[in-house]
């Protein structure tokens, strides 16, 4: 059976470094580093994230600000409110909640945050720097850049002579999760829906990283023996074993037969999924610490 690469664990660590990172700065500087978070109407799985990642930052340390806004939110005000906090300079992160009501445009109001408090690490500024190989004066992904810590828990930093193929191509993690890869110096395959042969292409892959939003789609003989699989995949399925219409959260990966065949895997729950927010954590303590000239924590 695969080594299961344990997300909780890598992630409280992340959050120990984040935690003394900003007590040191409170200490030092007398600031805490402040982290918005913008969420627009009533969407219970948003609103369930926000508050997630809201009580995270005060379990940092850090001064945390929501700011719920109604459905019917105007494009100006939501734009009028990320120009107030990139003013602001006690707020050294900004998120907004992605997806925002229909009547609204994300990509106006990502490309309106200030790239130095991109926190989600999705303005272009930060893309391009990391589409360059400058991992160190931008902010990355929050997803890809854990995803990249669990691979370097199996794989140490450097990745020369290995084949990483990532299936999925979306700006919000493909693209990244593959630069992240190939500045690590690991051969990498950018595979999508229109790939031929995606199990071929699969089966070469010493890294297979999964990020389409198909359950299961990757079965036991699209994986290498001895590789390792990072399942970036979260899905809602039905689990009529909990009961009459209950659901339950599974990955892109068919799990109980991959890790039969892998050397490593991640699982869903409990992958992933707790680096993406311990990452949201690391990004606002950077962009603090940048504003201060502090030196940058290692995570």
């Amino acid at each position: 059976m695969a080594t299961i690469i344990d997300g909780k664990v890598a992630a409280e660590s992340v959050i120990e470094t984040v935690t003394r990172a900003a007590a040191a700065m409170e200490s030092d500087v007398g600031v805490k580093p402040g982290l918005a978070v913008v969420i627009v109407g009533n969407d219970p799985a948003s609103h369930a994230y926000v508050n997630s990642k809201s009580k995270m930052a005060k379990q940092c340390g850090f001064n945390s600000v929501q700011h719920s806004l109604p459905e019917e939110t105007t494009q100006e005000e939501l734009e009028k409110l990320v120009s107030e906090l990139n003013a602001d300079p006690a707020i050294h992160g900004i998120l907004v909640q992605l997806p925002l009501p229909k009547h609204l445009k994300s990509e106006p109001v990502i490309q309106s945050i200030a790239p130095e408090k991109d926190v989600d690490g999705l303005n272009v500024v930060n893309a391009g720097k990391l589409a360059t190989g400058d991992l160190a004066s931008g902010l990355i992904s929050c997803t890809p850049a854990g995803a990249l810590i669990l691979i370097n828990k199996i794989h140490g930093t450097d990745l020369s002579g290995l084949n990483a193929v990532v299936i999925g191509r979306s700006n919000l993690f493909g693209k990244p999760m593959g630069m992240l890869l190939l500045s690590s110096n690991a051969t990498v395959t950018l595979a999508h829906s229109r790939s031929k042969d995606l199990p071929g292409i699969c089966r070469n892959a010493d890294i297979l990283v999964a990020a389409v939003g198909r359950p299961h789609m990757v079965r036991a003989d699209w994986v290498k023996p001895g590789a390792t699989v990072v399942d970036v995949g979260i899905n809602r399925v039905p689990a009529p074993e909990k009961g009459e219409g209950k659901t339950k959260i599974t990955g892109d990966v068919a799990y109980e037969e991959c890790a039969a065949v892998a050397g490593a895997i991640t699982p869903v729950p409990g992958g992933v999924g707790p680096m993406t927010i311990a990452m949201l954590m690391a990004n606002t303590v950077v962009a603090a610490c940048r504003t201060f000239g502090r030196p940058i924590p290692k995570f």
